[in-house]
Parts: C-alpha cells; sequence; structure tokens
C-alpha cells in the first residue's frame, strides 16, 4: 500500500508547500534517492530571493521553507554544497526578508499581513533544523499567540493583521494537523539540553490532541472544520494526528493511551486508499474547499506510516 500512495503522490503537480511536504513524506519512509531528486528540483526552482520549489504561488512566503527538511537531508546525504547553499539562502530570506509582524512572526503571504496556522509546519521545523532553535519557538509561540482558542483547544485558520481580527476564524482540521505535526518535530529536534522546551510544547500538542479527539467520529475521522458537523468528513487530519502521536509517544514526550486513538485514524485512513494509491476524501486540492485529493495526503500517509513502523518495529 505504501509504495502504491508513494506513486500516486510523485504523479501530482506540485505548489512550493506540496513538494516539500512530499519530501517530508519520503524522508520519513527511507526514499532516499527519491528525496535528493526533490531536492534538486527544489534547487532548481528556487527563487533570488531564496524561496525555494517556486512553481507557481509567487506571493506565498512561509510555505517554500517546507522544502528545506528536503534539501538539507540531500546534503546530509550527498555532501553537495548546492544543497548546503540553498538551505541557507531560504534560510536568510526567513531571517532578513520575510515579511512579519511587529514582533517579528512571520506572515504567510508577501501581501496582505495574514497569518495562518499552516505556517506553524512550514517554517519553524526548518529553522530548527537550521540551528536557530529560539527563532523557531520564538514563532511557534507567536502563531499560538495569534490562532489558539484555549475553550475549544483548537487552532483557528487565519489572522488577518491589518483588520485585527480573523480572516477565517474556522477550526480548519488541515491547519490543526499543520501544528500538531510542527509540534512533534519540534520535539523530536530540540536538543536535549532543552529538556523544560520539549516539554512545553509537548503540553501544547497534548491540548491540541485533546481538543480535536473530543470531536472525532467512531470511525476515527474528523470533519472538515472540526467542531461543525455540517462541514464534509475528512481524511487527512487523521493521519496528521497519528502521525503527531507515534512520533511523540516513541519520542517519550506523550502518553501511551493516545495509541488506541492513532490507531483507529490510522485505520480510517487506510479504508480510504482507492486502487491506485490515491488517498481519498481528504480536503481537496487546488481549492480545499471539497473532498478529494492532495498531495499533502498522500504525504501525510507516508509520514504516519513511517511514524508508526518506528513506534512498534524499530
Amino acid at each position: 500500500m505504501k509504495n502504491k500512495v508513494k506513486h500516486a503522490m510523485n504523479a501530482m503537480q506540485r505548489a512550493p508547500w506540496e513538494q516539500g511536504t512530499a519530501m517530508h513524506g519520503l524522508i520519513e519512509t527511507g526514499e532516499k534517492t527519491e528525496v535528493i531528486l526533490m531536492a534538486k528540483e527544489a534547487v532548481l526552482r528556487q527563487n533570488d530571493d531564496g524561496r525555494l520549489a517556486m512553481l507557481g504561488g509567487s506571493d506565498t512566503s512561509t510555505d517554500p521553507a517546507v522544502n528545506g527538511r528536503g534539501v538539507l537531508f540531500a546534503w546530509q546525504e550527498t555532501g553537495d554544497p548546492i544543497f548546503r547553499k540553498a538551505a541557507e539562502k531560504q534560510y536568510h530570506y526567513l531571517k532578513k526578508i520575510a515579511p512579519k509582524n511587529p514582533n517579528g512572526i512571520l506572515y504567510h503571504f508577501i501581501q496582505g499581513q495574514q497569518i495562518w496556522s499552516d505556517s506553524m509546519f512550514m517554517a519553524p521545523p526548518f529553522l530548527m533544523l537550521m540551528g536557530d532553535h529560539q527563532e523557531a519557538l520564538k514563532q511557534i509561540e507567536g502563531y499560538r499567540n495569534l490562532l489558539w482558542n484555549e475553550e475549544k483547544r483548537l487552532f483557528s485558520h487565519m489572522w488577518d493583521d491589518v483588520r485585527k481580527e480573523f480572516r477565517r476564524s474556522d477550526f480548519w482540521g488541515g491547519g490543526n494537523g499543520w501544528c500538531a505535526a510542527a509540534f512533534a518535530q519540534i520535539i523530536e529536534n530540540l536538543p536535549e539540553n532543552r529538556e523544560s522546551e520539549k516539554t512545553k510544547i509537548a503540553g501544547y500538542l497534548k491540548d491540541l490532541l485533546d481538543g480535536c479527539i473530543r470531536h472525532m467520529g467512531p470511525d476515527g475521522l474528523f470533519h472538515d472544520v472540526v467542531d461543525n458537523p455540517d462541514s464534509f468528513i475528512e481524511t487527512n487530519l487523521s493521519q496528521m494526528l497519528a502521525y503527531a502521536i507515534y512520533k511523540t509517544v516513541r519520542n517519550g514526550y506523550l502518553d501511551e493511551m493516545y495509541l488506541a486513538k492513532a490507531a483507529m485514524m490510522r485505520d480510517a485512513a487506510w479504508s480510504r486508499v482507492d486502487q491506485y494509491g490515491l488517498v481519498q476524501d481528504a480536503c481537496s486540492s487546488p481549492r480545499f474547499d471539497r473532498p478529494g485529493t492532495s498531495t499533502e495526503a498522500q504525504a501525510f500517509f507516508l509520514m504516519m506510516e513511517g511514524a508508526y513502523r518506528k513506534a512498534f518495529y524499530l
């Protein structure tokens, strides 16, 4: 099944965030050669300003940074300085060029001054891998301060920093999944001497999982807007949360009690894979307003499976 999902993913056209998320999936499942090939494409399409994999989406600011993990992986595997140079250019873009709010928190787009929950996964994990732990944690705190709803224990999707109000206050499943996955990676990659920060981020993840799971259906799936039963039932959030659970339990920062919920989510995702390896009923590309298929749904199936196997078989 994994190979069918991977082949279907590789056949898809990809925007910057999709190319990077696809590489995350391949890294988690150990597909070294394919990551290197994808990283070459991300570097080939790097803008002069440093943004990686810029095929379309010229206004996007944080999305290209999600390619950084794959580019750094390619550098570590090959030693080719072209990858290290490309990662450094992407890092420089985030630090010195990318638009930010007055507190230094990255906007999702070059224009419009918007903060999106998606950015939690796009930028902070890459900043962490570049060794800028403080900046990664600063971004996480900034996004959480603006988007987190303490009562619901969920993240709203979009904040408008011009109007000082939510552009979209909905608790979008995909956006909450991006945050959960980011927390799991940050916990894994923080140095051992930053135990207090690991524990703090693990607390953020636990709160988010609890907020989501209270809305999970008996089939292990969620609505596209997590707390809105009138929105369509969607597949990818289950994969994203299962990935975060398996990775964080394995790293020792989440109680094993969450594994039963992850198993339900994983079973649900498996049941949605069709004969071609496409994860069906995900929040669908390119407009993300209906059930269908997407590169990130393919990638998170692979990420979930990679984390599952490492949790139970390594």
